[in-house]
């Protein structure tokens, strides 16, 4: 009966044994399980992160290039007074019933700009400032590249009249659409006829009209 007993008592101990075995077994593996799945997760957070950094330094980097060209294909807008040399010259063919003056604008604004119309033209004279009249001719709108030019003609009657007449103290431009003035030596015949305003007005022609005959 005792060999017995003690037969017993060495299975139950051998069980016993067994199962506390196969319980750290688990344990071991759950917490291999567990540390390999915290390691994927932060591998894959880091991955992403890194790709949604790079993507937003590329949109930047696409904005910023979009940005550089937005202003090349700008109109070129009027030129301004301070923008333009303004010289007057006289421009009077022998033989011509009426003299002319002819008025240049050239460009040196150091980027393209346009004129259209009509300048403004004052003479200044001993009897009080004489607006010029426009000859009513059309043109188109001259652009001027920096440093290019464009002349317009101001025709006057000639004094044949043996007196004195009006004398002519200077010239008053004003280019197209602008309202400040310059101010010029005048270069044609010193003086105009007396008149009782039937006679020639001074008249101004519309940009381009110096050399092509003058305003008329």
């Amino acid at each position: 009966m005792r060999v017995r007993k003690l037969t017993f008592t060495a299975l139950a101990l051998a069980a016993g044994l067994s199962l506390t075995a196969c319980n750290g077994d688990d344990s071991a593996a759950q917490s291999s399980g567990t540390s390999a799945s915290s390691a994927s997760s932060a591998g894959s957070g880091s991955a992403e992160g890194s790709g949604q950094d790079s993507a937003g330094k590329s949109a930047t980097g696409q904005g910023t290039a979009t940005g550089t060209g937005s202003d090349t294909d700008a109109a070129a807008g009027n030129c301004s007074t301070d923008a333009l040399e303004v010289t007057a010259t006289d421009a009077t063919i022998g033989g011509d019933t009426e003299g002319t003056v002819a008025v240049t604008f050239k460009n040196g604004g150091g980027q393209d700009c346009t004129l259209s119309g009509y300048a403004g033209v004052d003479l200044k004279t001993n009897a009080g400032d004489l607006s010029a009249e426009r000859t009513g001719q059309d043109s188109d709108p001259v652009t001027l590249a920096d440093g290019e030019s464009v002349s317009f003609g101001i025709t006057y009657p000639v004094n044949d009249s043996g007196g004195s007449g009006v004398r002519i103290t200077g010239l008053v431009v004003t280019p197209p659409n602008e309202t400040k003035s310059v101010t010029l030596d005048w270069p044609g015949a010193a003086s105009l006829p007396v008149t009782d305003g039937s006679g020639a007005t001074v008249k101004v022609g519309p940009m381009g009209s110096a050399g092509q005959g003058g305003a008329s």
